[in-house]
């Protein structure tokens, strides 16, 4: 699987998991995702997947790498334009 299959993936897990926002963006905590079943089935890597995605700008979160039960509060933002 390529990278830009992956993070559109990313986009629907969000927007599946997520609550929107008024201004159209959605919002999940990293918690949730990484806790997720079907994410789990579905990213190898969730996490090098977060990454690539926010260097393409597509989301934005607090920090550079994210670790389970440590950053599970971590607000994930994937942009309305996404």
């Amino acid at each position: 699987m390529d990278v830009d299959q992956e993070i559109q993936h990313l986009r629907e897990e969000i927007k599946r998991l997520g609550h929107k926002q008024t201004d159209g963006s959605y919002k999940v905590t990293f918690g949730v995702l990484f806790n997720d079943d079907r994410c789990a089935n579905i990213f190898e890597a969730l996490v090098g997947t977060l990454r690539a995605a926010k260097r393409r700008k597509v989301l934005t979160y607090d920090g550079e790498l994210l670790l389970q039960g440590v950053h599970d509060n971590v607000e994930i933002v994937l942009k309305s334009s996404a």
